[in-house]
């Protein structure tokens, strides 16, 4: 069934109406960032959503994540550019009031202890320069000043003063709270139906749900739903959280990314490359310190030895951690595809399944735009960017290839 009128935009007052009269029903799998940001503009859209979650709210990497919405932090080329797109999704956002209050305006300083990471961090800004970015170069005196007690160790730092913060479980709460949506908890789906070639439902373990079309945004858990091989990598990562050093909002003026953060969103491989350090001052006054990249790992345990090597290269870049507490140390798994890029776009061989799927660690920065992206494709309408990149169909034809 597809819809005969639409209204001007998905973001629009005007319901569209189905050949049968009744709105699209669509089935929307996973209640993460992306899941609850689908299922929010699909609801403004006019169509009726249900919202399967396997768990609890923000179960999954939603939950388990830094609040970075940053540019900064991409790789260059379609990850920059939509980056730069979600950005500003948020930053509409809040003004219009739906992200009021979570959505907080803060810059990201690329940071380096040595010549070689100095290096990576001035061929970096040169790749955000060339996308369209502000980029400062910050001397050792200035960064100091806003930023006092920062380590020996730093040798050069770049300023991202467009960059920006929101929680992702936060965010998903109020997609959720302003929708108009059928949330179904405790709903595992166990398969996609097909019928006459096209998606008519899913099975919550032995009951059929109907609905017109589905979208599979169920992070590392889309994987046995999808029927497109080992595309996607669980990759683990381990964090912890201090005490407040202030009650007075973020304890330092900015996201602090160390050098070997964006070595491992460039593919560069280092000493001790599971970690890739960032601090996150929280609107709360603690800090946020992760993390490890984990790759085929898939359980939430947390150990000592990773644990402690973070803190160390934390307390090294950052030396007034030392008077904190480490409150609780904590893993979530997020979901990355074979290429690094997204999945998100129709299934190839699926007709009424879209994914949107495989953020990796970008999904909190990503996810309300790519939420609202994928809404625009089950309504039959074009997206705001250019998603070509991301689409499930070269991952058909890699393996065509291989």
């Amino acid at each position: 069934m597809k819809p005969t009128r639409f209204g001007p935009s998905l973001y629009g007052t005007n319901r569209f109406c189905m050949a049968s009269s009744s709105p699209l029903h669509v089935a929307v799998i996973g209640t993460g960032i992306v899941g609850a940001s689908a299922a929010h503009f699909l609801a403004a859209a006019g169509a009726r959503v249900t919202l399967l979650d396997a768990s609890g709210p923000a179960a999954g990497a939603t939950g388990a994540s830094d609040g970075a919405v940053s540019v900064a932090s991409k790789r260059p080329g379609p990850m920059m550019d939509l980056a730069r797109h979600a950005r500003a999704f948020y930053v509409r956002h809040e003004r219009d009031g739906l992200f009021r209050g979570l959505f907080h305006r803060r810059s990201t300083f690329l940071v380096a202890r040595t010549a070689i990471e100095a290096d990576l961090v001035t061929r970096h800004g040169a790749d955000l320069a060339a996308a369209g970015e502000r980029v400062v170069e910050v001397d050792r005196a200035t960064l100091l000043a806003r930023i006092p007690g920062l380590g020996d160790s730093v040798c050069a730092a770049l300023e991202i003063p467009d960059d920006g913060h929101a929680l992702g479980y936060e965010i998903t709460q109020r997609l959720l709270a302003t929708s108009r949506v059928d949330i179904r908890r405790n709903a595992p789906v166990s398969e996609i139906v097909m019928r006459a070639g096209r998606a008519c439902g899913v099975l919550i373990r032995d009951e059929f749900l109907p609905a017109d079309a589905v979208l599979v945004a169920a992070g590392i858990g889309s994987a046995p739903l999808l029927g497109l091989g080992e595309i996607l990598i669980p990759r683990k990562g381990q964090m912890a959280v201090t005490d407040r050093a202030t009650t007075a909002g973020p304890a330092i003026d900015g996201h602090l990314m160390a050098a070997s953060y964006l070595a491992a969103k460039r593919g560069i491989v280092r000493d001790n490359s599971h970690i890739g350090l960032v601090i996150d001052p929280l609107m709360t006054g603690q800090f946020l310190i992760g993390g490890s990249r984990e790759d085929h790992r898939s359980d939430h345990s947390t150990d000592a030895v990773t644990i402690a090597a973070i803190l160390r290269e934390a307390l090294d870049l950052y030396p007034p951690l030392a008077a904190r507490r480490v409150l609780r140390s904590f893993a979530g798994v997020r979901s990355a595809s074979r290429d690094g890029l997204p999945i998100v776009g129709p299934h190839p061989h699926r007709p009424g399944v879209v994914i949107a799927t495989g953020f990796e660690g970008d999904g909190i920065c990503l996810g309300p735009f790519m939420g609202a992206s994928a809404a625009r494709l089950l309504l039959g309408e074009r997206p705001e960017a250019d998603l070509s990149s991301l689409s499930p169909q070269r991952l058909v034809r890699a393996e065509v290839h291989a």
